[in-house]
């Protein structure tokens, strides 16, 4: 019996390495996980926005995934940019059969402000990918967009987190609090309990494909049998050396590094 344990990645790609697909496999390999990927959007952009977007048919992204799921060891499913409900229906009808805990991070805006989906893909998403999800990982815009509600106040982010669970029956979520001021806090609702999780807020510009390396982060852990609530608590302490220990390249927002947690652990600043 084969004892790797495999995470896949469904997302675009960054050709700059901050975010996407390739900080998904960077993150999956700092986590000692086997990274697999199927892209579905081929994206030009860097550390100062996005200039060019190539989708790839649904028909082939179906392909792609009939590939690696036959064959590899995959254990945990992430899904990032998902650009249209055409996508999205052809990932969800191969994913369900298969009944792998399945991190799906709702990813719409870059943090450059591009739009990277179609919005008439949201519905599609609520309704097909988001039941079959373990965790959902939103952002404050996301979480506004996916359920329809202004986020102002704290008891704002418990109504959304709710809403997500119960009523587009996801099995947990953790709406992430980046965009607020104060500590870096990010509620964590498993359709019975709420948990924060907060670190400092560091100040820096370089947090490029911060959402996409939490998100991997949470599905490598997955992968290696942790509960949902280990995987975020492991994730939170992965994105906050990342940001901590920026790398401080690129000419705009600058991408997080990828090896900085592994650094602290070895130091044992994280056990």
């Amino acid at each position: 019996m084969c004892s790797v344990k495999g995470a896949l990645t469904i997302a675009g790609t960054d050709p700059s390495g901050g975010a996407g697909i390739q900080a998904d496999l960077k993150t999956f390999q700092e986590l000692d996980v086997y990274g697999m990927s199927v892209i579905t959007s081929v994206v030009a952009q860097n550390t100062l926005g996005v200039t060019g977007v190539r989708h790839l048919e649904a028909s082939f992204i179906k392909e792609q995934l009939q590939s690696v799921t036959s064959d590899m060891p995959v254990h945990a499913v992430k899904t990032g940019m998902i650009a249209n409900a055409e996508m999205i229906k052809a990932i969800a009808d191969h994913l369900r059969p298969l009944s792998l805990p399945l991190c799906v991070d709702p990813v719409m805006i870059a943090q450059s402000g591009d739009a990277l989906v179609d919005r008439k893909a949201l519905q599609t998403m609520r309704d097909e990918l988001l039941p079959l999800a373990t965790i959902v990982t939103p952002n404050i815009p996301e979480a506004e967009a996916l359920t329809g509600q202004h986020l102002e106040s704290e008891e704002d982010r418990y109504k959304a987190a709710k809403s997500i669970v119960h009523d587009f029956g996801s099995s947990s979520v953790v709406v992430k609090g980046g965009h607020l001021d104060g500590e870096a806090t990010d509620l964590f609702y498993d359709g019975e309990t709420f948990e924060t999780f907060s670190s400092p807020r560091f100040d820096t510009l370089h947090t490029h494909g911060t959402g996409c390396t939490y998100a991997a982060a949470i599905t490598a852990e997955l992968a290696k049998g942790k509960s949902v609530k280990e995987a975020v608590n492991v994730a939170k302490k992965f994105i906050s050396a990342a940001i901590e220990h920026t790398l401080e390249i690129g000419h705009g927002q600058g991408p997080t590094n990828h090896w900085a947690y592994k650094k602290k652990q070895r130091k044992g600043e994280y056990v």
